[in-house]
């Protein structure tokens, strides 16, 4: 989440509530701290991710700004759950109008149908693999939210993550674990391997790592922007290797591929207001449980019973 003291604040992936009650402020003296400016907070998975959005507002950056340069940070530092190879999904909420802002930046490969994946053998959508690769929506989500409310541009928001692709970062304890077991997987694909095993072995917690092909990546956008990705250099990368690895990926797919604007959807939970973006996204389902939930006197059940 990312909050600025000026007119926006954004939150990339997951849904915000936008509420009636005022609660009392979390003990967080056993917990990690957030990383603070005069200019806004942001909370994040990684200490350097949020330290790279608080940099962001303090150099004049507004909310989304500090999003997307934590978001790309997030791509290096934890590049198994974050990437410019995945999808975005945003909600934004100008606090000048009060309107909220839903973005869906998913795509779909158009050869990768129902039944080219029946003819080759699949039953059930695959999970790995070249055919559980779709179009990247991130990188035209991030075009999309920098043009309409942002202040700064590409090269700026992702300078910092540049930087410590070239010259590293420590390797975080709770990713050095995911790391370790995803190590047959990293193995299996040669170009995986050279760049997260280096020297052929896994990063321990602390270690610096370096990313320079991740660099080079933001690099072309940083100069080149959405059309680098999409119609450029990286596109040629991405087809190279959907070819290889016998994908369905056409150039026409990254070319056209749009991210979409979309009203967000809502329901109520005990008087407040949650949002959630509607399907293909699943807050659809987050939504449903809270009104299943809002029927239980959950209050009345005691603490840990059934």
């Amino acid at each position: 989440m990312f909050q600025s003291r000026d007119v926006v604040s954004a939150s990339l992936v997951f849904s915000m509530t936008v509420a009636a009650p005022i609660l009392r402020a979390q003990d967080r003296s056993q917990s990690r701290s957030m990383v603070s400016s005069a200019q806004g907070v942001v909370a994040s998975e990684s200490v350097l991710a949020s330290q790279v959005g608080a940099r962001i507002l303090e150099e004049g950056g507004n909310a989304v700004d500090a999003a997307i340069a934590a978001n790309a940070m997030m791509g290096l530092v934890a590049p198994m759950n974050d990437g410019i190879g995945g999808d975005l999904f945003a909600i934004v909420y100008v606090a000048k109008t009060g309107k909220l802002y839903g973005l869906n930046a998913s795509g779909w490969p158009a050869g990768l149908t129902a039944d080219y994946l029946k003819a080759k053998g699949s039953t059930t959508m695959p999970t790995r693999g070249i055919n559980s690769v779709t179009v990247p929506g991130a990188v035209n989500g991030w075009d999309k939210l920098l043009t309409r409310f942002g202040r700064k541009s590409f090269a700026q928001v992702l300078a910092p993550s540049i930087d410590y692709a070239i010259n590293g970062f420590p390797v975080g304890e709770v990713v050095s674990v995911y790391w370790r077991d995803s190590e047959d997987v990293l193995k299996a694909d040669a170009p995986t391997a050279r760049t997260y095993l280096p020297n052929g072995r896994l990063p321990k917690a602390g270690e610096i790592f370096r990313n320079p092909e991740l660099a080079w990546s933001y690099q072309q956008l940083a100069v080149g922007g959405k059309a680098a990705f999409y119609r450029g250099a990286v596109a040629q990368k991405i087809l190279a290797t959907s070819k290889r690895h016998g994908g369905t990926m056409t150039a026409a797919d990254l070319a056209e591929f749009d991210s979409e604007w979309v009203d967000p959807i809502s329901t109520t939970y005990r008087g407040w207001t949650v949002y959630e973006l509607p399907p293909n996204g699943q807050g659809i389902a987050a939504l449903e449980m809270l009104n299943i939930m809002e029927t239980f006197p959950l209050g009345a059940a005691g603490h840990n019973s059934v």
